[in-house]
């Protein structure tokens, strides 16, 4: 295999479907580009077992590192795997690591990765905060004065 992903039309898909799968014998996927949709991923099944394997084992490596109480290896790889991570001050760390495992077990036993890149996503942007100093001081300001009111909650609520 030459590539991680090819990017073909999914046009091309339906109009030629065998040749469009086959092309799959020199990359692990196909993008497949849509105009008024989200891109598709075709691969194998076979591709696909393998990265879930490979995503089970990184998860479980994760958390045995984490059961393992070796902190220090876990913060010290970090900024290798997530290198905005080196904006996040040491407790966000910590909460990091921790939510990461507890999320990548769940994930993994619902088949859905959705929420571990929600949860990367998150943390990035949390880390992007950090990294400016003038974002930072603005979002953890105190407010000026009263904000007003609270609504009574509806029946129910």
């Amino acid at each position: 295999m030459t590539s991680a992903y090819e990017d073909v039309p999914f046009s091309e898909l339906l109009h030629h479907p065998a040749a469009t799968a086959r092309r799959l014998d020199a990359v692990r996927a196909l993008r497949l580009r849509r105009r008024d949709a989200e891109d598709l991923a075709l691969m194998s099944v076979t591709q696909m077992e393998q990265d879930a394997t490979v995503v089970d084992f990184s998860a479980r490596l994760l958390a045995g590192l984490v059961r393992s109480e070796n902190i220090a290896a876990l913060r010290q790889v970090l900024p290798e795997a997530l290198p905005w991570s080196t904006f996040l001050p040491a407790d966000d760390i910590d909460a990091l690591l921790s939510e990461l495992v507890a999320t990548a077990r769940g994930a993994l036993a619902l088949d859905n990765l959705a929420p571990i890149a929600l949860l990367l996503a998150q943390w990035r942007h949390t880390a992007e905060v950090h990294a400016d100093p003038a974002l930072h001081a603005l979002l953890t300001r105190e407010p000026e004065g009263d904000l007003g009111p609270v609504p009574v909650p509806e029946n129910g609520a």
